[in-house]
């Protein structure tokens, strides 16, 4: 039986890596959680095995390491392999999209197609101390599988009323929400939609978390998640209204249509407006699902996601046996790194 390691810095990684898990599971072997202090271990079940110290994950063993995130612990037993926490949309219209920055941890990189796989193949040719390996997002196996659940049910059950999914970035210059709520307030008083609210985890306004859970407190047609949301709970709705986010190519796998407001890399996918006032108007049209939007979101995802057979998880773990077997041993030396070293050793005694 192999054992792997899944190592979490933010709450969005733990959905992240469920259908790894599942996948894992599946073909015989186990799984093991370890999570920084940044998140929050109320997310996991009862029945997750979570390790606690170097001690125990050592005694672990596994094979590999998976990390939604932009680093990992270099000293901990395992093929490190980076699994990213989103699409390269470069929201912030950087000349260089910080999302391929190799940061000198990681023996894998996953990519998920046209958006992705060239810029990282890439810098694998640079470099030469990695793999990359086009196997497409883990999360998206469980996008999918929510969304042929949702086709079931829909189905099934009679039309009820339009459903409307928030979400935003986290990003202080870029992120709308604040903007976006007194509109969102004002409809949830006088139009007959149901509301499903979130906030990204590093959304630092404690004082709109606030304001939107008084939102959903008084108003039974709102309810607010604190953290990410299950894509059950994505698939159940029938539009997004957000800013410049990558969840907006998450939420298009559903095959569903987006509003924006004051997006930062629009284009004929999103309906994007400029101004709250606008935005009434712009989900009214995305409700009634225009064709050529739709077509545009499918040409989207093709760019971004180009798997979409509910088997990247079965191909992510394909791509580490395959590393193990016929790369790991012949791959360059990663950098010293010294500096970051200290830095990664430092933060993990200071979590004890």
């Amino acid at each position: 039986m192999k054992h792997y390691l899944f190592f979490c810095t933010h709450s969005y990684a733990i959905p992240i890596l469920r259908p790894l898990e599942a996948a894992i599971k599946k073909r015989g072997d186990d799984v093991a959680w370890y999570l920084e202090k940044s998140c929050p271990s109320t997310l996991l079940n009862d029945s997750d095995r979570q390790l606690s110290s170097l001690k125990e994950v050592r005694r672990w063993n596994p094979v590999a390491v998976f990390a939604p995130g932009n680093y990992i612990y270099d000293f901990f037993p395992g093929i490190k392999v980076h699994v990213t926490h989103g699409y390269p949309i470069n929201k912030r219209n950087d000349q260089h999209d910080d999302h391929f920055k190799i940061r000198n941890w990681f023996d894998i990189y996953l990519s998920s197609g046209p958006s992705s796989t060239p810029p990282y193949k890439a810098k694998e040719k640079e470099y030469g101390y990695f793999k990359v390996y086009e196997t497409g997002w883990a999360k998206a196996d469980a996008l999918l599988q929510a969304k042929e659940e949702a086709d079931y049910l829909g189905k099934h059950s009679k039309a009820g009323k339009a459903t409307v999914f928030v979400a935003s970035t986290f990003s202080p210059h870029i992120t709308q929400l604040r903007n976006l709520f007194p509109t969102i307030s004002r409809l949830a008083e006088c139009r007959d939609w149901n509301w499903v609210i979130t906030m990204h985890p590093k959304l630092e306004d404690h004082g709109l978390r606030t304001e939107i859970q008084h939102l959903a407190d008084s108003h039974e047609n709102v309810t607010f998640y604190p953290e990410p949301p299950s894509p059950i709970v994505l698939a159940a709705t029938d539009v997004m209204l957000c800013d410049s986010s990558s969840i907006i190519v998450e939420y298009m796998m559903l095959d569903k249509p987006v509003v924006t407001l004051r997006n930062t890399t629009p284009g004929p996918h999103l309906i994007n407006v400029q101004e709250p006032e606008e935005v009434e108007a712009a989900l009214e049209t995305a409700l009634s699902r225009p064709k050529d939007l739709m077509e545009e979101i499918h040409k989207y995802l093709d760019f971004h996601e180009a798997h979409r057979d509910g088997q990247n998880c079965e191909r992510i773990l394909d791509a580490v046996d395959d590393f193990m077997a016929n790369h790991q041993q012949h791959m360059k030396s990663k950098p010293l790194n010294l500096f970051r070293k200290l830095k990664i050793r430092w933060k993990f005694l200071t979590q004890r």
